[in-house]
């Protein structure tokens, strides 16, 4: 195995010399140079790409990736076997993160452990794709390229098709944290240019060609570029070039790749210490600092002109302690103990790897991930497995359904199609819905959304309880009503239909009239559908329910 880390440290101390464009954490005059590609000075022990390429001086294929990576060393390290070349880092940058998001989901950044087995890896010599797969409403979960710096830069779009930079989700580096609080990019970062300069990559698509800044290496603009944003010369061969519009980095994938579950696999896992959380609406990060050491960060925002803040600190053994300071002076503390997920956070881990769902309480949870950064064993397709039979009969109440309890949406009939807003494939905000003919001596109502997918397996998308008898409503994206469940995911909060495989699929939504408040544990995360039907089933007055369907496109 080619070990680069010596290499990388040499280039380290040559770029500290001859690049001023590197800066500390907080450095007003040059954190705020964004998205523009400079004149940086080529450093001297790095060569060009014309004597790499030249018939005298020839560069083994991980020795000329490298030195992308080498500005960034030792804390960016790299190293490669004979298919692959392997980057690892924590997962943060040296630049400044999160500051000017204005759609922000509550996720700070975290460390990563994007080491060993599991470091991001793209093969040593990419090989042209019999068919090239564009990223456009693909690829929308994971990384699809990995920066110099070591950070991954996903789609950008986002899991429901948006694009993350035309709607507040980045910050002025074109990034920003998942679910996992795991920070990359969503747009090229043609900062980095400024460090690597103009003659190297700023990046590596996962099929293993490089993106370059938006010039050629010799200062030249890039023509008959292809709708992925590549073309060949004769200097560099098949390489990628970032623009400043869609779509931002590489368009699509001009070399071979494995498409699972609608990312690149493998990929590495984040690791995560909480549930992820809803987006803070009318919130704006002002500003982010962290500690010299990193076990330190403080996280600034408003709200309406108001202050809050997130102050947390590594305290050892793998536990995190949080301090949330709200914008109406409350403040609460919070510690918790890292676990395994993936990028972009998510739910219980089954096998395989999936990109962030970047939402909150009420928004979409992630798909499970593979484990590790393993190449996947040999298999004829890339689809996924068929679910396994259940071997537990589901629990389905039939409770009373007087019929003059009666459950409506505005937004959809009985029977009807969820539009986009409201399941995966859009914003996937929850229904808004309205009941009315409630029994006399309600005390509470609960509700559960649930689905019977093939092999017997029910699959719960929402849960609440301890709704009061005095709401009859529920507004889109409800907050502040009732207490929230997990979904089947495990996320807390509604799970917007996204069921894969074809045909169209019928989800229930059953609202329950309480005649006592249910006795459940303490918390929320423990009280599942199981949970809450068998507590409140001795206690419900009369029921009702709608149907709503969705099928996946294509």
């Amino acid at each position: 195995m080619l070990n680069h880390t010596s290499l990388a440290a040499a280039f380290a101390l040559s770029i500290a010399a001859q690049n001023a464009s590197a800066h500390l954490i907080g450095d007003p005059d040059r954190d705020g140079l964004v998205q523009s590609a400079q004149n940086a000075a080529l450093p001297t022990n790095i060569l060009s790409p014309r004597a790499i390429c030249s018939g005298t001086t020839r560069l083994n294929p991980a020795t000329r990736i490298a030195n992308a990576f080498a500005p960034f060393a030792p804390k960016v390290k790299t190293h490669a076997d004979e298919k692959f070349f392997f980057v690892e880092s924590d997962g943060l940058p040296a630049h400044n993160m999160m500051v000017g998001i204005t759609a922000w989901q509550q996720q700070v950044p975290l460390p990563q452990p994007y080491f060993g087995d599991n470091a991001w890896r793209f093969p040593l010599a990419p090989v042209p794709a019999a068919q090239p797969q564009t990223i456009k409403n693909h690829f929308l979960r994971g990384a699809i390229a990995i920066a110099a710096n070591g950070i991954p830069i996903f789609n950008p779009q986002n899991n429901r098709g948006e694009i993350s930079a035309e709607i507040g989700e980045l910050d002025q580096w074109g990034g920003h944290c998942g679910r996992a609080d795991d920070y990359h990019y969503h747009a090229a970062p043609l900062h980095l240019q400024t460090i690597v300069g103009r003659a190297l990559p700023i990046a590596y698509a996962l099929d293993g060609y490089a993106i370059y800044g938006l010039t050629e290496p010799d200062g030249s603009p890039p023509t008959s570029l292809d709708p992925f944003n590549g073309h060949s010369t004769a200097t560099l061969g098949y390489h990628y070039h970032a623009s400043t519009k869609y779509p931002y980095v590489n368009g699509g994938f001009h070399g071979e790749v494995t498409e699972a579950q609608q990312q690149v696999d493998p990929q590495p896992r984040a690791q995560g210490v909480r549930e992820a959380l809803q987006q803070m609406r009318g919130a704006k990060i002002t500003g982010f600092t962290n500690s010299p050491d990193q076990k330190a960060f403080a996280l600034r925002y408003s709200v309406n002109g108001r202050p809050g803040g997130v102050n947390y600190t590594n305290i050892g053994n793998g536990q995190w302690k949080f301090q949330f300071v709200n914008a109406d002076g409350s403040t609460r503390e919070e510690t918790y103990s890292a676990r395994q997920r993936p990028p972009g956070g998510g739910g219980p881990q089954r096998e395989r790897a999936n990109p962030p769902r970047e939402r909150g309480n009420s928004g979409p949870a992630d798909r499970p991930r593979r484990e590790g950064n393993r190449p996947p064993a040999e298999r004829s397709s890339t689809q996924p497995p068929r679910e396994a039979e259940n071997q537990t009969p589901p629990l389905i109440l039939t409770p009373k359904h007087s019929g003059k309890f009666a459950l409506t949406s505005s937004a959809v009939k009985d029977g009807g199609a969820l539009l986009p807003e409201f399941n995966g494939d859009g914003a996937g905000a929850s229904l808004p819905l309205a009941w009315t003919g409630a029994p006399a001596g309600t005390k509470s109502f609960a509700l559960v959304m649930d689905h019977l997918a093939p092999g017997n397996l029910m699959k719960c998308y929402w849960t609440m309880w301890d709704v009061p008898a005095t709401v009859t409503s529920l507004p889109k994206n409800v907050r502040g009503i009732g207490k929230l469940g997990p979904s089947f995911r495990g996320q807390l909060g509604y799970e917007p239909p996204h069921s894969q495989g074809p045909g169209l699929k019928t989800y229930t939504i059953h609202v329950y009239a309480l005649s006592a408040l249910p006795k459940l544990p303490d918390s929320a995360r423990a009280v599942t559908r199981e949970v809450l039907l068998t507590a409140i089933k001795d206690s419900i007055l009369d029921s009702a329910e709608l149907k709503v369907t969705y099928t996946r496109p294509n």
